[in-house]
Parts: C-alpha cells; structure tokens; sequence
C-alpha cells in the first residue's frame, strides 16, 4: 500500500511532458533584426496567449544542432524561423518575421492544422 501510494506521488511530480505537447521552437542569431523585431512586439506576452500556453516557445541560434529529441524536416536558413513540434518532429514552420497582424494568423492556421489546438488567438 505505501508503494503504491509512494509511486503515484513520483509519477505525479514527474517533469514528463504528455506525449501530445507541442513547442514552438525560435530560431535565430544575433544582430537579427526582425528577431529583435518579434522579442519587441510579440516576446512578453506570447507565454501569456492560448499559443503560447498549448505550445511553449524555445529559443535556439541558427549555428546549433536541434534539441536533443527534436528532428527537423530540413535545414534553417533564415531567422527567425519558427518550427511548429509535435512529438519530436517538425510539424509546420515560418520562416521571417512578417509583423505583428501577420505572425498571429499564420501562427493560429498553424496550429490548428497541425495540432488539436482550439485556442482564441493571438
């Protein structure tokens, strides 16, 4: 009985992510203008919106390897470009940054034609 009790106490601490979590991965490097663009306009409350809430953003440089676990469909050539993962593979990205109105749009057909994202956008 303590076992048990034991077990589901850690299964429940557990950091595992559910096998459904999607993650917005950013790709970018440094002196990206449009990088500083979307981190000016977008950055403080994409945690804060339903997408960013159903899919958590990660950032990485252009020069580095995929997280650990993440395959992508092909290479990055420009920044930013915004990948779309689910379960560990490329879904769907974009690539630039093409402003505010456009991002959230783009973003929300994303989603929800790869995801089951059902969110109220941006």
């Amino acid at each position: 009985m303590i076992q048990r009790i034991a077990l589901s106490l850690l299964l429940l601490a557990s950091p595992i992510a559910p096998a459904w979590a999607a993650q917005l991965i950013m790709v970018e490097q440094a002196g990206c203008h449009y990088c500083q663009r979307w981190h000016a306009e977008i950055g403080p409350i994409y945690p804060k919106t339903d997408e960013g809430a159903f899919a958590p953003l990660k950032r990485m440089d252009i020069r580095s390897a995929p997280p650990k676990g993440v395959k992508f469909v092909r290479r990055v050539n420009f920044t930013p470009t915004f990948i779309l993962v689910e379960n560990g593979t490329e879904a769907a990205r974009i690539e630039g940054y093409p402003g505010e109105d456009f991002f959230w749009g783009l973003l929300d057909v994303m989603l929800r034609k790869h995801t089951e994202f059902t969110g109220t956008g941006g």
